[in-house]
């Protein structure tokens, strides 16, 4: 992988380096000479999230599509699974996201999907990112006579609404169900409160009031404190948080409990189970997933495979065993039978489906898995070596993995998106798990700690 793209695209604070007018100018670029190929009337579908720098963002990508001879179709502010699924259904040559998901406002980023709505490999990311910052390419698209055209896209909020409502069964109806929803003044504000209440629920609605600068602001996926409350006090079956471009999802039961993405992939795949569409019986998840997920996927007699952080790279362990459902405990969820990307909003559906089907509340359906103690923590670094030349942060980690012995695990990664070094640590008890997080976590803060 190049220097420029992360896990999840490119992204940092917006109007510095990567992310500036002048980088999303040659990202426009680079994609539209990559797809045109030979062909011409190139098209590119162009969406973002409710941030303040996404005008700016999206002005310099447009510029940078059309002087390559590509056509720009614009969706305005949309989720980024409906931009895989306008450029899936449209029959574009390629999606591009500005949005740094749930990220706080004055970041940004770029994430690109093939005309199918699936995201680049990092092969294909590499391909791009050589010509993004060939110093040539200017030069040969100053040569292309016919510049491309710009295309409002006004139905496209509205058609991924449709397609959402199209995968559930039919005559499904939320009648007499209170959700609480929380889309993060993010992208699903004009989508999700819509979905939920044509389908009958009594929504309430949070987080639908972006400014450009509150997205993801102790609110969404990240800051579930507020749907809790708002649960508890209305007397809500379901809280469902979105984080700000829509493709996460984290659930709060009817008693207030938190479920992560473990839970719902749980839940959603044990209905599939039953009902006959597992198909390979096969569950993927990344490694940063609860043990209790492994224990509760083998006690159903369901294979479980796992695949590097990154919904994408979910979706290619999927396709490898022939899965057709895969997440990440963040709340990222893949339904390949339904759709190509991550999708909160279908996630919610799914798992709404479940407790319809199963006629039991959430919290009654949650007990499918029993978490093991896990503990997170995230450090702000000013380098990213290579972990195991740190001989103090390696030697921490083989103490701690020593103690453990096949009782818990640790797991040590850098962010993808961030300057952050996540520590994850599972054990035996509450207590020992924290010690042991704390333990290397320090020395991590010691040696590169910000």
């Amino acid at each position: 992988m190049g220097t420029l793209f992360g896990t999840d695209g490119i992204r940092g604070p917006a109007n510095q380096h990567p992310i500036t007018a002048e980088m999303a100018m040659r990202v426009g670029r680079a994609v539209t000479t990559i797809f045109r190929a030979h062909k011409r009337n190139t098209k590119i579908i162009v969406g973002r999230d409710t941030r303040l720098s996404g005008h700016m963002l999206e002005a310099a990508m447009v510029a940078g599509i059309c002087s390559a001879g590509g056509d720009a179709y614009l969706t305005g502010v949309i989720p980024t699974p409906g931009v895989a699924f306008t450029a899936s259904t449209t029959k574009a040559d390629a999606g591009v996201v500005i949005s740094a998901s749930h990220n706080p406002f004055y970041d940004n980023g770029i994430k690109l999907f093939r005309g199918n709505g699936h995201k680049l490999s990092d092969e294909k990311e590499d391909v791009v990112e050589k010509l993004i910052l060939d110093e040539t390419s200017t030069e040969r698209s100053q040569m292309i006579p016919e510049t491309g055209a710009v295309i409002i896209l006004n139905d496209a909020c509205k058609n991924y609404i449709s397609f959402l409502k199209d995968t559930l069964p039919a005559n499904f109806s939320l009648d007499g169900f209170k959700v609480v929803l929380d889309c993060a003044n993010g992208a699903t504000f004009r989508t999700a409160p819509p979905l939920f209440s044509d389908l009958g629920a009594e929504v309430v609605a949070l987080g639908v009031d972006p400014d450009g600068k509150n997205i993801n602001h102790q609110c969404g996926s990240e800051h579930p404190k507020g749907l809790i409350r708002a649960v508890l006090e209305t007397g809500a079956d379901i809280g469902l948080a979105l984080d700000g471009d829509g493709d996460r999802l984290i659930a709060v039961d009817e008693r207030g409990q938190i479920l992560s993405g473990d839970h719902i992939l749980l839940i959603c795949a044990n209905l599939m189970r039953r009902q006959g569409r597992l198909r390979n019986h096969c569950v993927v998840s990344t490694v940063m997933s609860n043990l209790g997920l492994a224990a509760a996927l083998d006690k159903m007699g369901i294979r479980h495979e796992t695949s590097k952080v990154g919904d994408r790279y979910v979706m290619e362990k999927m396709t490898d065993c022939g899965a057709v459902i895969g997440g990440e405990d963040s709340g990222h969820m893949i339904f390949a039978d339904c759709h190509t990307t991550g999708d909160g909003s279908l996630t919610a559906l799914k798992l709404l489906e479940a407790i319809r089907v199963e006629n039991e509340p959430l919290s009654e359906l949650s007990r499918l898995m029993t978490p093991y103690p896990q503990v997170l923590i995230n450090v702000e670094v000013r380098s990213k070596p290579d972990i195991e030349s740190v001989s103090e942060i390696a030697d921490a980690i083989e103490s701690v993995e020593s103690e453990l012995e096949d009782k818990g695990r640790v797991l040590v990664r850098y962010s993808g998106t961030q300057p952050i070094c996540r520590i994850m640590v599972e054990g035996p008890s509450k207590g020992d798990t924290q010690r042991y997080c704390k333990q290397i976590s320090d020395i991590i803060c010691k040696n590169i700690g910000v």
